[in-house]
């Protein structure tokens, strides 16, 4: 045996002791500070505290050691809120959820640039599911989609780090950063043996969620990117545009929409379903149970529909679909979607951190589940979307689909 390596296990047995030793010292004065403490009156501390004095303890020694002996201790400093915030991911993490989350406020803040539209990175919606980080969605027109990145391609390498085991928070905030920068992401893909590299450069990403054209004299085609705010008057306004020139029938493509805002999504129903259900959510707490119904004043149209989806409908787009397929109010056709079907809650914290909590599951109005299951089409159709519409499959089964509609209303008319 080598001198050295009887060095290294002596000095790990030393290091090993002393831990032990200096544990058993801070149990020690934890009992005797919990003994001192239990002989005052501990119901204010009980009331206030989320764990026991035990755990708590237990967490107090887990800091001590960490600051005593870890090598770099000394030279980094870790803040107070930086534990604490740690902390507080790790026991939200406990529940392994992907979709309840902590955000510092920092990362609060970051997240509400998504929502107003604009923001610097690769344009593209990403999920955590089984362990994983995937594309839900690429954002058209956008440095992601132009690249040829996927519906559930798996991200495993980001530049020269792998990315296994990060969460998709963590993901985004290495994909984001200065526009004209480059970044380079690594891809499993089913059906792929080999790693797919993606070198991108990173853009201000503008999203613009409704784009609309007349596919013929009388069928419209609708395309909605995302449920974002004003998508809904945008829609409504485009459906209007349509319908003035002819528009029998209507297609709405909701392919890669990766979702938005709930209220935006009912809106964007109400415009072809007069009242009734569009979605329902079902949780623990009464508050989590609602029903979200049609507004008939937004009511447009009764012309026939159908609805395009695939892997990267999800969250709002699948409500929508579903709602529009359970009231028999429009055919859908695609493949199946990704099942992100469930509510998330904002709890801010008094720091400017907060939690987001999934307090219920979304049901259509037949009382399908759609989060972890997705939304089979009626009519499934491989491929995918493709800006040349004659190669694009599931579009011109669309077509076919709806011209089938549109002939049968026609003739009940008459």
């Amino acid at each position: 045996m080598m001198k050295n390596d009887i060095f290294r296990r002596k000095s790990g047995l030393l290091l090993l002791f002393a831990v032990a030793f200096a544990a058993v010292a801070l149990w020690e004065l934890g009992a005797l500070a919990v003994r001192t403490a239990r002989a005052a009156d501990l119901s204010d501390f009980e009331r206030i505290s989320p764990f026991t004095p035990k755990s708590l303890w237990l967490v107090r020694q887990a800091r001590a050691i960490i600051e005593t002996y870890q090598v770099d201790a000394e030279s980094k400093s870790v803040t107070e809120d930086q534990l604490v915030h740690g902390a507080i991911k790790g026991m939200v993490e406990s529940w392994k959820d992907p979709y309840t989350r902590f955000v510092t406020p920092t990362q609060l803040k970051d997240e509400e640039i998504e929502m107003e539209g604009q923001y610097g990175g690769l344009g593209m919606y990403i999920g955590d599911r089984d362990g994983k980080v995937l594309v839900i969605s690429p954002i058209e027109d956008t440095p992601a989609e132009r690249a040829g990145l996927k519906p559930m391609d798996h991200i495993v390498k980001i530049g020269d780090e792998v990315a296994l085991g990060w969460d998709s928070q963590e993901v985004v905030k290495r994909l984001r950063g200065k526009p004209d920068t480059p970044v380079t992401i690594w891809i499993r893909r089913e059906g792929e043996e080999e790693l797919l590299k993606f070198d991108l450069v990173r853009e201000i990403i503008t999203i613009k969620s409704v784009r609309y054209e007349m596919l013929s004299d009388d069928i419209g085609y609708l395309r909605l990117t995302q449920f974002k705010q004003k998508t809904d008057e945008e829609a409504e306004q485009a459906v209007k545009e349509m319908i003035g020139k002819g528009a029998r029938g209507l297609i709405m493509d909701l392919r890669n929409n990766g979702g938005g805002l709930l209220n935006v999504c009912v809106n964007v129903g109400s415009m072809f379903l007069d009242g009734g259900l569009v979605v329902g959510t079902r949780g623990r707490v009464e508050r989590a149970n609602e029903e979200y119904n049609a507004n008939p004043s937004r009511y447009l149209t009764d012309i026939p529909m159908v609805v395009l989806i695939n892997e990267g409908s999800a969250s709002a787009s699948e409500i929508i679909a579903g709602a529009l397929a359970d009231r028999k109010r429009a055919v859908t056709v695609g493949k199946k979607s990704f099942g992100k079907g469930s509510v998330q809650t904002l709890f801010n914290l008094t720091d400017g951190s907060g939690i987001y909590v999934t307090i219920a599951r979304y049901h259509t109005p037949s009382g399908k589940v759609i989060d972890q299951v997705g939304l089979t089409p009626t009519i499934e159709v491989e491929g995918h979307f493709e800006r040349d519409q004659v190669k694009d499959a599931q579009l011109q089964r669309a077509i076919s689909e709806l011209k089938k509609k549109m002939s049968t209303a026609t003739a009940s008319t008459n």
